[in-house]
C-alpha cells in the first residue's frame, strides 16, 4: 500500500515541487495540500496521512504549532510529521521536535532523503541525518546549560542501552548500529525500545535530545 502524504508550505513552488517528487515514488501518494499551518491541521486531522510534512514558517499557524496540535505530548493519536527548513539552523527546529517532530530535512536535501525521510516516519522511526539533525540538537543544547528538570530514566540504561543511545544520537540506522556492534537487528529494536521506555520517548528523536542535553553526546 502507498504511504499518504500531506504536504503544507506556503511558497507554492516549492510545495508544487515536493508534491511532484513525492508522487513520482512508487508507493508515496500526496493526499493533501495546504498552503498554510491552519489549513494543514484541518486536512491532516480529516485525512489522517501517513506522514505529514510541513514546512516550518507558515502563515495562520506556523509548523511548530501545527505539529504541536497533531503530535504534540497531549495528543492521544499522533500523526507523523516531519518538518522542512531553508536554513540549517533555522531557531524553530529545535522547538518542532520538543512539539513531536519526527525529524527534518532541508528544502535542498534531495529526492533521496525525502523519500527516506518520509519512509522512516510511516514505519514510525525517525530520519536523523548526522550532517543535519544531530548537528544541530547539539549545537542548541550546547548553547544552553543543562537543565535540572530534565527527566532521568525510570530505570538505569545498561552499558549495552548506554552505546546504542550514542548512536541514535549520532544519527545511525538500526542496520548501522548491528553491523556495529555486530548484533542483529532485531536485538538492536529491542535495546531501543528498552530505551523508550525508560526514557519517556516517543520516537528517535527524543532518544537523540535526551542524549545531547545530558551532554551523553557533544557536538
Amino acid at each position: 500500500m502507498s504511504i499518504r502524504v500531506l504536504v503544507a508550505d506556503d511558497q507554492e513552488i516549492v510545495r508544487t515541487g515536493l508534491v511532484m517528487i513525492l508522487d513520482a515514488q512508487p508507493d508515496i501518494e500526496v493526499v493533501g495540500e495546504a498552503a498554510d499551518g491552519r489549513r494543514a491541521v484541518e486536512l491532516a486531522r480529516r485525512l489522517r496521512p501517513d506522514v505529514c510534512l510541513f514546512d516550518i514558517r507558515m502563515p495562520g499557524l506556523d509548523g511548530i504549532q501545527a505539529t504541536r496540535l497533531l503530535a504534540g505530548p497531549d495528543v492521544d493519536d499522533p500523526l507523523a510529521v516531519v518538518v522542512i527548513t531553508t536554513f540549517d539552523l533555522d531557531e524553530y527546529v529545535y522547538a518542532a521536535l520538543r512539539a513531536g517532530a519526527r525529524g527534518f530535512l532541508l528544502k535542498d536535501a534531495g529526492t533521496v532523503l525525502l523519500s527516506q525521510a518520509v519512509h522512516a516516519a510511516a514505519d514510525g522511526d525517525a530520519l536523523i541525518a548526522p550532517s543535519v539533525t544531530a548537528r544541530l540538537l547539539g549545537a542548541f543544547a550546547d548553547a544552553a546549560p543543562a537543565s535540572p528538570s530534565l527527566p532521568h530514566p525510570v530505570e538505569a540504561l545498561t552499558e549495552r542501552e548506554e552505546q546504542i543511545l550514542v548512536t541514535v544520537a549520532r544519527g545511525r540506522t538500526n542496520s548501522e548500529i548491528a553491523g556495529e556492534f555486530h548484533i542483529s537487528l532485531s536485538t538492536v529494536k529491542t535495546h531501543i525500545a528498552s530505551l523508550m521506555a525508560k526514557l519517556g520517548a516517543r520516537n528517535r528523536v527524543e532518544i537523540a535530545m535526551w542524549a545531547y542535553e545530558t551532554r551523553r553526546v557533544r557536538n
